[in-house]
């Protein structure tokens, strides 16, 4: 019995350390932050900096709240970067399979970032207007 208890005990563990396991892509940030100090680019091209699996990308202005994320997101996902109470970022959360697989701060730099008409990106469409 105490065999069976400590196996759920750790399968337990696991399943909930896997939630959290989404990870910041500062390696991402840092080539976004490169191309918008360059003035004379308008655009970002995200596929061309990805080097991961991903189907759909949100973009969210600073002073999002938790639920609007979630709601345009359609899956759980607690904002690690406390975008609602801030105005220095946009957050750009990757998914896969409906899964936040990673998520990205993106440093405004004096700078506002939009996805058009678009609702959220993909890897065939992954044009991010940078509006100075």
């Amino acid at each position: 019995m105490k065999k069976i208890t400590v196996i759920i005990f750790s399968l337990l563990f696991l399943v909930g350390c896997s939630k959290n396991s989404v990870q910041q892509n500062t390696e991402l940030e840092e080539s976004i932050h490169s191309i918008v100090e360059d003035k004379n680019i308008s655009e970002i091209n995200i596929n061309d900096l990805t080097n991961f699996d991903w189907d759909k990308a949100f973009l969210f202005a600073p002073y999002t709240t938790q639920e609007s994320l979630e709601e345009q997101l359609r899956v759980n996902f607690k904002d690690p970067s406390k975008l609602d109470i801030r105005d220095d970022i946009y957050l750009l959360v990757f998914l896969n399979n409906n899964k936040v697989v990673h998520y990205t701060e993106i440093n405004r730099q004096q700078s506002d970032f939009s996805l058009g008409e678009q609702e959220y990106l993909t890897p065939s469409n992954a044009f991010i207007n940078i509006e100075r």
